[in-house]
C-alpha cells in the first residue's frame, strides 16, 4: 500500500512549495489540486463559456487530464479568479474529487495538496497537514510573485483578493476550507520554507515508521 499525505490551507500559504519539496525528497507522486479547478475555469475561459453554469463547468471537469496540468499556464491570476468561482460547484467538486482519488492510489506514495485533501479527497491520510499563515502574509507573497510574472496589481488589491478567496473557500456548502481533525498545524506567517519542511519531515518520518511492517 501506498502512504499518503493530505496538505490543506488557505491560497498563498506555502502548502504547494512544502508539497513540491516533500514529493520530491520522498520520491512521491505530487498533485497541486487546485491546478484541477484551474484547468477547468481555462476550459471554459478559451470556449467563451459562462463562469456559472454548473453542467458545463462539470464537463469541463470531467475532461480534466491530471497529466496535463501546465501550472506556469495556470497560475495567471485571471485563471486563479476564474477557479475559485467554479470550485464552489458541488458537480465540479464530485468530478474533480473523483480523479483525485484515483491519482492517490499510486505507489509508493503520493502527496496532494488543496483545501479538501484530509477532509473529503483522502480522509484515510496516513498524516494531514494544515498550513497557513495570516492574511497579510500571504498577500505579500502573492503580490511578489505576480510582480516578478510582470502583473501590475497593487498590494490591497491582493490582500482584497486573498480575503474574498479566503471567504469563498471557507463558506462554500460543499467541502469548506477547514482543518481536518487530525491535521498538524503549521502557520507560515513567521516561518520559511526550509523551516516549515524541516518540522514537516519529522512528521513524516514519524508516520513512515509507525506504518512500517515490525
Amino acid at each position: 500500500m501506498g502512504f499518503t499525505i493530505a496538505i490543506d490551507g488557505p491560497a498563498a500559504s506555502g502548502k504547494g512549495t512544502l508539497a513540491r519539496k516533500i514529493a520530491e525528497r520522498y520520491g512521491f507522486h505530487h498533485l497541486d489540486t487546485g491546478l484541477t479547478y484551474r484547468a477547468t475555469a481555462k476550459a471554459l475561459l478559451d470556449a467563451g463559456l459562462p463562469l456559472d453554469d454548473e453542467t458545463l463547468a462539470a464537463e469541463q471537469a470531467d475532461k480534466v487530464d491530471l497529466g496535463a496540468l501546465d501550472r506556469s499556464v495556470l497560475a495567471a491570476h485571471e485563471i486563479g479568479e476564474a477557479a475559485s468561482k467554479v470550485a464552489v460547484m458541488p458537480a465540479v467538486r464530485r468530478a474533480l474529487v473523483e480523479a483525485q482519488r484515483r491519482f492517490a492510489i499510486r505507489e509508493p506514495g503520493v502527496v496532494l495538496d488543496g483545501r479538501d485533501i484530509g477532509t473529503v479527497v483522502c480522509p484515510g491520510a496516513e498524516l494531514k497537514l494544515y498550513v497557513t499563515a495570516s492574511p497579510g502574509v500571504r498577500a505579500g507573497r502573492r503580490f511578489e510573485e505576480i510582480g516578478k510574472s510582470g502583473g501590475n496589481l497593487s498590494y490591497d488589491d491582493v490582500l482584497d483578493d486573498i480575503r474574498r478567496r479566503d471567504a469563498r473557500d471557507m463558506g462554500r456548502v460543499d467541502s469548506p476550507l477547514r482543518p481536518a481533525d487530525d491535521a498538524h498545524l503549521l502557520d507560515t506567517s513567521e516561518m520559511s520554507i526550509e523551516a516549515a519542511f524541516r518540522a514537516a519531515q519529522i512528521l513524516i518520518d514519524e508516520a513512515l515508521a509507525r506504518k512500517k511492517p515490525s
